[in-house]
């Protein structure tokens, strides 16, 4: 384990009614940007609960409707522009992961002087930001605990990571009863992203993480608890609950911090939502087997990481250490394919052509340097064929 520094500055409140907490954000101004999706919290009430708590707060509220799955930079830019001309004291994500990403790229671009685009491209212009607040409806990407933001240039096909300690939200409400109403789709979804997050973590040739490997494997053993839990009984508190905590655990440096991980899967998927706009946890779910599969033939001495994996997390036993990998893998694929009922392949999400393989696997190897196993673009196509 090498020398790290672990530090979350966020504010959790966590459970029922925690959203009453909002008033707090008089703290931090007058004026807030409210970010949101597509409209559902106005359907399911969110919207008016927090518009009247902000506004017995005395807060003057600005919205920024609207943003997308995969949050393009047009709808930062607007934001950001907002923030400069109407002198905006903080950022307030309603929504999911997306909604958050979003949030946090606006906040930063408002403490910026140029394009926000730049802060995408190059994190080490991310001096600073306005506060950042959020209310999640979406247990998945664990954004409103980290420090990272995925921004999408359509235009480009591009869809990159940044981050920056001041993109870590200063304090996020998580209510389980507001993931209830969450698709039976996003639920998988985001289940199979929690997971890659764990995983992405988790499978590292960094010396005595024991801590943290062991901390991932609880994790990922109450995804494969309550994620299908979930799927039969959207409001089942224990289950959301459980999904919700373990989803901001997978990426809060909790069990990343000092196992030195490089991610691959995760820049291989960003790549088939910058030429597809495919939701972004089916497009790990369907990598990620796959990717297992690759790395375990390539390099042969991963077979105890696999191995550890399956007696830890599925219970697996006995001598042969090959089999137990091979059958953890296995069981992998039948969790996210066959309980999960996620797509298995590239065309069950609409993928019906292999032409735009070789230029994203150029760019996703530029982004996975020094992973657990290192791939080449090469074997990055081969990983998408495999996929297709």
């Amino acid at each position: 384990m090498y020398n790290f520094r672990f530090s979350i500055p966020t504010t959790i409140y966590f459970g029922k009614g925690q959203i009453s907490h909002l008033s707090e954000l008089s703290d931090y101004g007058s004026k807030v940007l409210l970010v949101y999706g597509g409209g559902s919290i106005k359907r399911n009430g969110i919207y008016d609960t927090a518009m009247k708590i902000m506004s017995d707060a005395g807060l003057t509220v600005m919205e920024l409707p609207g943003v997308e799955p995969n949050p393009r930079i047009e709808t930062v830019r607007k934001g950001v522009d907002l923030c400069k001309k109407e002198q905006i004291d903080m950022v307030l994500a309603i929504g999911g992961g997306s909604t958050i990403d979003c949030a946090k790229a606006v906040a930063a671009g408002a403490a910026y002087d140029g394009d926000a685009w730049d802060l995408v491209l190059d994190p080490s212009k991310i001096t600073g930001a306005l506060p950042i607040f959020s209310v999640l409806t979406i247990a998945a990407t664990g954004s409103e605990m980290d420090k990272f933001a995925v921004i999408s240039d359509m235009t480009k096909n591009e869809k990159w990571g940044t981050c920056a300690e001041a993109m870590k939200p200063t304090m996020s409400i998580l209510d389980p009863e507001y993931t209830y109403s969450v698709s039976r789709r996003q639920t998988a979804a985001g289940t199979a992203d929690m997971m890659s997050h764990t995983f992405e973590n988790y499978f590292t040739k960094e010396p005595g993480c024991d801590v943290q490997q062991r901390f991932a494997e609880g994790l990922l053993k109450t995804m494969i608890k309550y994620g299908p839990v979930a799927l039969k009984e959207p409001d089942n508190y224990d289950a959301r609950a459980n999904l919700m905590w373990a989803a901001s655990h997978a990426i809060n440096g909790l069990i990343s911090d000092g196992s030195k991980p490089t991610w691959c899967v995760h820049p291989m998927e960003h790549e088939l939502s910058a030429f597809y706009d495919i939701t972004h946890g089916e497009g790990l779910a369907i990598l990620t087997p796959v990717w297992m599969e690759f790395v375990l033939r390539k390099d042969p001495s991963v077979v105890r990481n696999f191995a550890e994996y399956g007696r830890n997390v599925w219970g697996l036993s006995g001598e042969d250490e090959a089999k137990i990998a091979k059958d953890a893998i296995a069981k992998t694929r039948t969790f996210l394919f066959e309980t999960m009922g996620l797509p298995s392949n590239l065309r069950a999400v609409g993928i019906d052509s292999t032409e735009n393989f070789e230029t994203m696997a150029a760019k996703a190897a530029r982004k996975s340097v020094g992973s657990f196993v290192p791939l080449t673009r090469r074997d990055i196509v081969e990983i998408y064929q495999a996929a297709f």
